[in-house]
């Protein structure tokens, strides 16, 4: 549309159309899908959420959805893999500290740091994953985190004179209490951050520190 010409003789520029979409970048729209993805699967669930209405809160069609990602478990699988590592990062990355009870100490901080600063990612990973979903489901990144928490207690069962075999299981229950208390505090936020780790570790540390060698049933049920 040519200039038009105002007072004076200057040429007026053509008025920019109202509700011009902002051109983006495949890497930026890629982005943008990804985020608005993992607000509506955290809100709603995986199940409750459209390709359309992923696509309308984007300002995108549908087949751009599907350009990037194959659909909605192309999507739903790339958030909750960013959401695993993520984790994963967190929990791994603290263990800095020599002392066992030290090491437990970190690893239920990361993991209420993250639920914290992550609360969105934290509520995707916790909700049941799609059936065609192998992986990414929040049992398999608990397994994830006892596999580095085994070889910690490996060490200590052996200075102390337990089977070491037994390590990886004793790992899945450490790991897995933290995950569940850690569900818990998702919502209720109460007591603190730092109150919670300190029940956490007085329970997980007192229990093992008084932990006996062969343990025995004490009740009728013996299998």
């Amino acid at each position: 549309m040519p200039a038009r010409a105002g007072r004076g003789g200057r040429a007026r520029k053509a008025p920019a159309a109202r509700g011009a979409r902002v051109r983006m970048s495949g890497k930026q729209r890629r982005e943008q899908l990804l985020d608005v993805g993992r607000a509506l699967f955290a809100e709603r669930g995986y199940e409750a959420t459209s390709v359309e209405e992923i696509a309308a809160k984007a300002g995108v069609s549908k087949p751009v959805v599907y350009e990037h990602f194959g659909g909605k478990e192309g999507l739903y699988a790339v958030v909750v893999d960013r959401e695993m590592q993520l984790l994963l990062d967190m929990v791994t990355g603290s263990l800095t500290g020599g002392h066992p009870r030290e090491l437990c100490e970190e690893a239920a901080f990361a993991l209420l740091d993250y639920i914290e600063t992550s609360t969105d990612g934290f509520r995707i990973l916790v909700r049941d994953s799609p059936v065609a979903q192998s992986t990414g489901t929040f049992a398999s990144l608990v397994n994830d985190i006892a596999t580095q928490v085994e070889d910690i207690l490996g060490h200590e069962f052996k200075s102390r004179g337990y089977d070491a075999k037994l390590a990886p299981m004793y790992a899945q229950m450490l790991v897995g209490m933290v995950a569940l208390t850690g569900q818990w505090w998702l919502d209720v936020r109460k007591p603190k951050k730092a109150e919670v780790v300190a029940h956490l570790v007085n329970l997980a540390w007192h229990g093992l520190e008084g932990m006996e060698r062969r343990p025995q049933l004490v009740g009728r049920r013996k299998n």
